[in-house]
């Protein structure tokens, strides 16, 4: 892993992300290596030639550039992070998005941040101080050996999902996103099942196998799991139903199960795979 201490020039920004008004990155790059991962488009502004997952810029300087004494976030909706993951175990020695959250506290925002680490409990004192605040975990799969091989420097789901629960536990509300689906490998269902006593909600998002990644996630279909192939193929070279049909089974559940949930679907982007 390449680690790189740098000063950013700023680090809140405003969010592209539908319901979200502004972002924090805590960090450029992740070392959690996900097969999968969108965030990997950040190359192009970063600077960095290596591969997406070896490197991570750790902006040293975030908490000094965020103002005190303002009224531009109260209550407005802010993520960490979007292109990042705010408790890489680089976050261990750091400590960059602790001291972000003390410096956010008295800005009153509307707190969002997911995770796929349960280094989140560490500033549950802090989370617990605001009074707008959800806190997520990530999770792609129940299978922890698929988990390896897709996302293989993350917490085990079982670690997810206890994190999660300790959350609830102290009054925080939590959420869980559930994606990418991967067909065929992620039970959203089982999912649901083992995490519904601790999320007030869900987010689902489908597989967006766009540019580089369906090469990353072709080869690895074909090699671990090749009795796939013709799905995946099908589904993201062809003119699939696929995610019709997945999300309406989806809502058909969540509407009988009475569960809140939000689908984040790409349906048009599933069709434009050379």
């Amino acid at each position: 892993m390449i680690v790189n201490e740098i000063k950013a020039k700023n680090i809140i920004t405003k969010s592209n992300l539908p319901g979200i008004d502004y972002v924090i990155n805590p960090y450029t790059g992740c070392s959690h290596s996900c097969l999968y991962c969108y965030a990997r488009f950040m190359k192009r502004f970063s600077r960095h030639e290596e591969k997406w997952g070896s490197f991570v810029d750790v902006k040293v300087n975030a908490s000094d550039l965020i103002p005190a004494g303002v009224t531009t976030y109260r209550q407005k909706s802010l993520f960490i992070s979007s292109v990042t993951d705010p408790y890489l175990s680089l976050e261990k020695k750091y400590q960059i998005t602790r001291a972000i959250l003390k410096k956010l506290v008295p800005l009153n925002p509307k707190l969002m941040i997911q995770t796929k680490s349960d280094l989140i409990l560490r500033d549950m004192d802090i989370l617990k101080t605001f009074p707008n605040c959800a806190a997520g975990f990530t999770i792609t799969t129940m299978d922890d050996s698929v988990r390896k091989e897709i996302e293989p420097y993350t917490s085990p789901v079982e670690q997810r999902i206890q994190a999660l629960k300790t959350l609830k536990q102290n009054g925080i509300k939590t959420y869980v996103f559930i994606g990418p689906i991967l067909p065929s490998l992620s039970d959203w269902q089982e999912i649901i099942a083992a995490t519904k006593e601790y999320a007030h909600t869900y987010i689902l998002e489908n597989l967006n196998a766009f540019g580089s990644i369906w090469g990353d996630i072709h080869a690895w279909i074909g090699s671990n799991h090749p009795g796939l192939l013709n799905l995946y193929e099908a589904i993201y070279k062809g003119k699939s139903e696929y995610w019709n049909a997945t999300e309406a089974e989806i809502r058909k559940f969540g509407d009988e199960e009475k569960i809140n949930y939000k689908i984040v679907f790409h349906h048009w982007k599933t069709q434009k795979i050379n």
